[in-house]
């Protein structure tokens, strides 16, 4: 994501939340500035600095803002994050959307790193899904790197993933492949859902085969029959059983979980008048 379009979703986000102007920010002296510190209540992998810092540096450019841990870096509970020095209005304005962002992201990249820190040492990469937050794709998709796993496609333009309904549109599997092929340079994908519609997607050689729901017997044979073309697992994968699947010897992992289910991280932020 550029700046500029970083700044133009930023304000956007402030939009929403301030409308036609903070009303109760309003009973605060306009030259009234203040201190605050971040802290969080749980353990996490901090994530969204530039974000948290681009709310406020909006609202008042000659903001302060002292982070005290870095991006990426697991934190544990109780641990002050940043220190700001601002005006008092901008500091309560920006509060709640600052730190929407930064609970969020860093919730996303802390459920990240447990995946990857699940297959590490293995080769398999853990990719996310489109399952994201409307509003926050490059946002949540930048945390998921943060946190250490991988991007799948950002959206529908930069990769072409072919599922059933695609299958069904077009055919057959090898038809669509081909239709794809014919029609876009992006790499192509395949979802499969079988045994037989592997052999099937082999034959066709796209760049990927998602393996849909596949046993584990199944992914290793798979894993074993394939041969120079990257295989994808993905369906009823978590924590409990992502390490036996990528000892299978899949390429990749898909986890929709990683931005989809996402419960946000205990931030707090408190604030001290200084004159």
């Amino acid at each position: 994501m550029t700046e500029q379009s970083k700044t133009v979703e930023i304000k956007r986000f402030l939009e929403e939340d301030i409308g036609c102007g903070d009303i109760t920010a309003a009973i605060i002296p306009e030259s009234m500035t203040a201190e605050a510190e971040v802290v969080t209540r749980e353990d996490m992998v901090l994530c969204g600095q530039a974000w948290f810092d681009a709310v406020f540096k909006t609202l008042d450019a000659d903001i302060k803002i002292d982070w005290l841990a870095a991006e990426g870096e697991a934190v544990g509970k109780n641990t002050l994050l940043c220190k700001l020095s601002s005006a008092a209005r901008s500091l309560l304005t920006g509060e709640r959307t600052a730190l929407n962002l930064l609970q969020t992201l860093s919730a996303t990249a802390t459920v990240a790193r447990q995946y990857a820190d699940a297959v590490a040492g293995t080769g398999c990469k853990v990719l996310d899904t489109r399952k994201t937050i409307p509003g926050l794709r490059n946002a949540q998709k930048y945390a998921v790197a943060c946190g250490g796993c991988y991007n799948h496609r950002i959206g529908l333009y930069d990769g072409v993933l072919i599922k059933e309904n695609h299958i069904i549109a077009a055919g057959s599997i090898g038809a669509a492949i081909r239709a794809a092929r014919e029609l876009a340079s992006a790499p192509v994908e395949v979802e499969v859902e079988s045994m037989q519609e592997f052999l099937e997607a082999v034959e066709a050689k796209p760049d990927r085969i998602m393996l849909d729901n596949f046993s584990l017997e199944d992914m290793a044979a798979a894993v074993k029959l394939n041969v120079g073309i990257e295989l994808e697992a993905s369906g009823n994968i978590d924590l409990s059983n992502i390490r036996t699947i990528a000892e299978t010897g899949v390429d990749y992992i898909s986890i929709g979980a990683l931005t989809k289910n996402v419960k946000a991280v205990d931030l707090s932020m408190r604030i001290k008048l200084v004159h």
